[in-house]
């Protein structure tokens, strides 16, 4: 009865945390730097949360590899919703279909929270670059192949830009950073001439006119820079990939927290101060429930699978 009693006295605790979540700071992990999209994300969702749940909502940078760092650590925590991955395509879907043995599952090892929201990403260059449009640009690298270096700083910018040349069929040199904002300081320095950047960290240098917008690679054009059309319209209807972000908490979170958790972003997410905030930033708010959030990692790992084989990048 002993063993009985200890047993029931366990579970009628765990219950009562679980029941008054949160008691102490949210940490919510973000896989790159300070000052990329990712990061200004995390910073505008962290504070009317922090004000709906009572206790402190603190956002973590911890770049690097891709965002696989950020996702392994987040992997290993304990699974009571205090500690959360603000994920995106490349540690969720590219690091797992570009590595032979990659450092989690990302179905196996997170528990979703909610779908966050979709990126605008734009091809841009360097204003040296001799090209105003794609079809240019495509001529410009095949009479020079191997002249244009680009710049990368997460997976979703290596998939898309390998995606982009495989289709062009054309030879750029590869130029990898830890996160976007050192690849763009670089971009627009000219040290390297081009690359696949999220609006919200390239769009001030397009409007003063140190980058040049070629396409974007949404499927419709962007309500920030209306002129720049899509890389369909632009004669590439064969480029198709979705960069997306999500809130993960490790596996085996109870699902009473994970409701918590969903309401809560959720409801930051619909605020209309949020939303606009999100918009200017190029990024396009998408709240969803956890099982819609799975369902998309599993359709954008095949996806992200699909596209690295036709591009011919092997897993390493």
């Amino acid at each position: 009865m002993s063993r009985l009693a200890a047993l029931v006295a366990l579970l009628v605790c765990s219950w009562s945390a679980q029941a008054q979540f949160p008691l102490k700071p949210v940490r919510i992990v973000v896989p790159f730097p300070g000052g990329s999209a990712t990061d200004t994300i995390g910073r505008l969702l962290a504070g009317p949360v922090s004000q709906s749940i009572g206790q402190p909502v603190v956002v973590e940078n911890k770049a690097g590899a891709d965002g696989a760092i950020a996702a392994a650590e987040v992997a290993k925590s304990a699974p009571d919703g205090y500690t959360l991955l603000l994920a995106t395509n490349s540690p969720m879907s590219a690091v797992p279909a570009m590595k032979k043995a990659p450092p989690y599952d990302p179905v196996a090892d997170f528990t979703p929270i909610t779908d966050v929201g979709r990126y605008t990403f734009f091809i841009v260059v360097h204003p040296d670059v001799p090209a105003r449009n794609l079809r240019e640009l495509i001529d410009y690298a095949r009479l020079n192949p191997g002249k244009l270096n680009y710049a990368t700083g997460n997976t979703s910018g290596i998939v898309s830009t390998a995606s982009f040349a495989s289709i062009a069929n054309i030879q750029m040199v590869h130029v990898p950073y830890k996160g976007e904002p050192q690849a763009l300081t670089d971009l627009v320095t000219g040290r390297v001439q081009l690359m696949v950047v999220s609006s919200g960290t390239a769009l001030p240098h397009i409007r003063e006119g140190r980058l040049r917008a070629i396409v974007t690679t949404l499927r419709a054009r962007s309500p920030l820079l209306p002129e720049v059309p899509t890389i369909a319209e632009a004669g590439m209807p064969q480029f198709s990939l979705t960069s997306w972000a999500g809130l993960f908490g490790p596996a085996k979170v109870p699902p009473e927290v994970v409701g918590r958790l969903n309401r809560e972003f959720v409801a930051a997410l619909k605020r209309p101060e949020i939303s606009d905030a999100l918009l200017k930033q190029g990024f396009a708010p998408n709240p969803s429930s956890p099982a819609a959030l799975g369902e998309l990692v599993k359709e954008q790992i095949e996806s992200y699978r699909r596209v690295l084989r036709a591009a011919g990048v092997e897993p390493e």
